[in-house]
């Protein structure tokens, strides 16, 4: 899909949309910071930050829709693994899964004010991506600190897709699974590229779907075999991808 560049009523919108980003961040700071000290799970804390994910997808009039929610196990850890085509990914996600779950995040999103801590208070495992020993460490140790019954989110492809196709996916997330016994959860996520593609100011109305498939069993995975995990996961979730899904749709006023 070709990006346009952007015209003044898309600057204008970004500007709208930063300002409600803003709002939110700061109406929630104060909550999320109290969470974090009545509960040293996080729990409380992620359950908060969905509210500001809902606000920024009614902002920007985007609806997330949810195939295969029935699949997931209640109280079943995961280590979920999911395509990346756009930073709203994030707020489909979060929105419409219906569990614990914590991100695997660049440590640099750690240093934005309020932001990053909000972040931190909800138990993200923050990694240095230029690291790969530190960034397994930090995962190891992050996921030490989570409470029984919570997951953990990996994109896979370790960025966002700049065409649309879902690139080769990186093996840390599979590692943890077998370190963990964890089962694999795929998700697979259509239509955000159309609303927000990577490097784009031009934001699209529409709607994102999220797609769960059934749990991967990693008991008869092993690091021999482990590319054929990798290779199971991708193909599941590829198998799940539509990339023409139709989420965007003409702006109206």
């Amino acid at each position: 899909m070709a990006s346009r560049r952007p015209s003044c009523t898309d600057v204008a919108k970004v500007a709208w949309i930063s300002l409600w980003a803003a709002i939110a961040t700061l109406i929630l700071f104060l909550p999320v910071a109290m969470a974090a000290l009545l509960s040293r799970t996080g729990n409380l804390a992620f359950t908060l930050s969905k509210i500001w994910a809902h606000i920024m997808l009614k902002v920007t009039r985007v609806r997330p829709v949810i195939r295969g929610r029935e699949k997931i196990r209640p109280g079943q850890s995961y280590i979920i693994i999911s395509n990346h085509q756009s930073e709203y990914d994030i707020l489909a996600i979060v929105t419409t899964l219906g569990i614990q779950y914590r991100w695997i995040i660049k440590k640099e999103l750690r240093k934005v004010p309020m932001f990053g801590y909000c972040l931190y208070a909800s138990r993200n495992i923050f990694i240095d991506r230029g690291d790969h020993e530190q960034a397994m460490q930090s995962i190891r140790k992050g996921l030490d600190r989570l409470p029984e019954g919570v997951s953990v989110m990996f994109f896979a492809e370790g960025t966002r897709s700049a065409d649309g196709s879902i690139a080769p996916f990186k093996k840390g997330g599979f590692l943890m699974a077998l370190e963990r016994g964890l089962p694999i959860l795929p998700v697979t996520v259509n239509g955000s590229r159309r609303v927000l593609p990577k490097k784009s100011l031009v934001f699209n109305p529409g709607t994102i779907e999220v797609v769960v498939a059934d749990p991967i069993e990693t008991r008869d995975y092993t690091r021999q075999n482990l590319q054929e995990l990798v290779d199971r996961t991708r193909d599941v979730i590829v198998s799940n991808f539509n990339p023409e899904y139709p989420s965007a749709r003409p702006l109206t006023r």
